[in-house]
């Protein structure tokens, strides 16, 4: 992670120096002291830049005083809040990135703007370069150490300690959402949660054997035709209940299929190399925990992984099979590229069974019904529960991880029942795929409060974004840490 220090404002001695300017408002604070270095050249430059101090406009001087090397200056507007501190924050460490050290001047920020300032700049400065071995120097970003300049900087250091632990828990769903798939199977997927041990989760792993023995059909039928044996990873934080024996915990449930062939009913082969993250919402859910545990949220908080891989073996589960799940419900699997909902399942129900949970949210890259419904700028909330989709959609406003609530019904439920079994899989066709996918998981939910977030459209970027470089996103863990932190702990 970028090294982020809070400092007294003053002018660089050395690296790059970010300005940010309200819309229409004279230099203060270390704008005023540079612009006073550069005998009034700083606003003789801007105006020059037609810069106005606007929402999106920048200017850029080089070397414009003894020591500094790139001077960007950021229009801030009229807009304020952490969610605009963050987004400007994120776009001066972009454009930091070629310097080795940078400082960004919050000093006419109040104390949580400045530490959402750091927080933007930590999140875009995020980068998987795990595997380039060829890479030369020059390509590489040289930014190491960034310093925000707040006349509060105690008061701000306090608000960025719990942001850099939420910061480190999107890293870690980031980090898992991009590992190649050859790397990253079920098996060592639940390696990898064990270590977060070292935070104070309480993390146990469940087998074949075990989820044998619990009659996970459903899980247990997706998993069959690879030889990468699946996994039930149970992550518990007792925040609240602090040793003693915790109840009715909050629970997040992640759809982990380490890769996606489609199994017997398999993919195109053009694209199919993006099917390595069809882990996201498992990668978001353990990102979630650390988060929660890194910042010691008082809350008691259950997070369950099902993690499989899905390929067409030669004992691969067949289109026209009967499974029973967890529940007992039976199901016809009429296409197995429908298994991240069979995955769920069993999930969801060892949850209710083990834990009685306050309420759930299931995460899961999906369908690509709900990239036709939403494109790429909100996830899909299903929810049985007027309150928890209303905390889910405001959490999404705050954040800016938007959420958009879908409908559920009976129309949609009975395209989904079957000549022989409890039900199908999938529904009658194309039309409302995402719908009838969340009415299957809604069938195991029991009425327990529920919401299940069809991310598929979300889970991974194909651009830059202000806080979020190309690639994984990590949506989510920024979303429910929100929502926990202001309506579930105590």
């Amino acid at each position: 992670m970028l090294d982020i220090a809070f400092a007294k404002p003053a002018l660089p001695k050395a690296g790059g120096l970010v300005l940010l300017l309200a819309e229409e408002a004279a230099p203060t604070g270390l704008a005023a002291q540079l612009d006073a270095a550069m005998e009034g050249g700083l606003v003789r430059a801007l105006e020059a830049a037609g810069f106005k101090g606007r929402k999106g406009q920048s200017a850029t001087l080089w070397a414009p005083a003894p020591g500094i090397g790139k001077l960007l200056v950021l229009g801030m507007g009229k807009e304020g809040g952490a969610a605009a501190a963050e987004k400007l924050g994120g776009s001066a460490a972009a454009a930091m990135a070629g310097e080795v050290t940078a400082m960004i001047a919050a000093d006419g920020l109040p104390a949580a703007e400045a530490a959402s300032v750091a927080m933007g700049a930590a999140l875009r400065h995020y980068r998987f370069d795990r595997y380039r071995t060829t890479e030369k120097a020059e390509d590489k970003p040289k930014l190491s150490k960034l310093t925000v300049a707040t006349g509060e900087g105690t008061a701000a250091k306090a608000a960025w300690a719990p942001m850099k632990a939420v910061v480190e828990g999107v890293f870690l769903a980031r980090d898992l959402v991009s590992e190649p798939p050859n790397v990253l199977n079920p098996v060592e997927f639940a390696k990898r949660c064990e270590a977060l041990s070292s935070l104070g989760l309480e993390v146990d792993v469940l087998g074949v054997k075990e989820m044998r023995k619990l009659g996970m059909g459903a899980l247990l039928g997706v998993a069959q035709g690879s030889i990468n044996e699946p996994r039930l990873v149970v992550m518990r934080w007792n925040g609240a209940s602090k040793g003693k024996k915790a109840s009715n915990p909050v629970c997040f449930i992640g759809k982990g299929v380490t890769f996606d062939t489609g199994g017997i009913s398999i993919k195109p082969a053009g694209g199919m190399e993006d099917m390595k993250w069809d882990m996201a919402g498992a990668g978001t859910v353990a990102g979630l925990m650390a988060a929660l545990a890194g910042r010691k949220a008082k809350v008691d908080a259950v997070g369950l992984l099902g993690l499989v891989e899905n390929m067409p073996g030669h004992n691969a589960q067949r289109p026209g099979d009967v499974v029973t799940s967890a529940s007992g419900q039976t199901i016809e699997v009429i296409n197995t590229d429908a298994e991240g909902r069979l995955v769920l399942a069993d999930v969801i129900h060892y949850a209710i069974e083990k834990y009685d949970p306050k309420f759930m949210v299931d995460l899961a890259t999906l369908t690509g019904a709900i990239i036709v419904a939403l494109g790429h700028e909100h996830a899909g909330l299903f929810a049985n529960d007027d309150e928890l989709a209303a905390r889910i959609v405001a959490a999404g406003q705050a954040t800016g991880e938007a959420c958009w609530r879908m409908p559920l019904g009976d129309a949609y439920d009975k395209q989904i029942k079957s000549d022989i079994a409890d039900m199908k899989n999938v529904g009658g066709g194309r039309a409302g795929g995402s719908i009838t996918a969340a009415q299957f998981i809604q069938r195991f939910v029991q009425k327990k409060p529920w919401a299940h977030l069809d991310i598929a459209g979300t889970a991974w970027s194909s651009k830059d974004a202000p806080t979020t470089p190309k690639g994984a996103t990590a949506f989510g863990v920024r979303l429910l840490d929100r929502m926990v932190a202001e309506h579930y702990e105590g």
